[in-house]
This record gives structure tokens, sequence and C-alpha cells, in this order.
């Protein structure tokens, strides 16, 4: 069974960076395109930056300029970068394929103070 586990969250001033990242145990990693999501306090999780299988990336608006996704095919990681947080950005974050299709993890938790 495939599995996802984040990790990288915590507690950061706003205007700091945090690095997120995500293992996914199991063979179908390579073959699928990626995303990060969120869910803040009240709100529907959202999907705020996917990386195809060759690398190409999209955001969403909110965190464009701001947010880097990458993947790292041979160990079945992709991470996200986050730099000029902002205390909007508190939420949980989770990983998974796009369109979600793998059971959801537990998320890292990203708290920004202002």
């Amino acid at each position: 069974q495939v599995q996802l586990v984040e990790s990288g969250g915590g507690l950061v001033q706003a205007g700091g960076s945090l690095k997120l990242s995500c293992v996914t145990t199991g063979n179908t990693f390579s073959a699928s395109p990626m995303g990060w999501y969120r869910q803040a306090p009240g709100k529907q999780r959202e999907l705020v930056a996917r990386i195809s299988v060759g690398g190409s990336t999209n955001y969403a608006d909110s965190v464009k300029g701001r947010f880097t996704v990458s993947r790292d095919n041979a160990k079945n990681t992709v991470y996200l970068q986050m730099n000029s947080l902002e205390p909007e950005d508190t939420a949980v974050y989770y990983c998974n394929a796009v369109p979600p299709n793998i059971n959801w993890g537990q998320g890292t938790r990203v708290t920004v103070s202002s």
C-alpha cells in the first residue's frame, strides 16, 4: 500500500522560510504528477503547487514567486521550499498525486506568526 509521509513543518515568523519533504513508499511515484496541498483552519483543502513527471511546475497565485516545488524520483521524495512566509500560509500541508489518488498522510503543520 502506498503511503505518504510529510515532514518539515513548524513555527516560523512572517518573512521566514521552511522546506517541506514528502516521502512516498511504493513504486508509482516516478510515474505520477505530484502536488502539495494545504488546509487552513475552517477552509477546504487546496492545491498550491504541482510538479509533473518531467519537472514542469505550476503554482497557485497565492504562493507564486514564494514557493518552489521539486522532486527527486530516485528518492521517491517531493519537496516544497517556502520563502517569504505570510500568516495566511498557516495550514496543514499535505502531498499527494495530482489528482489525489493515494490515501492522505498525516500532513505537516506550518504556523506563521505575524
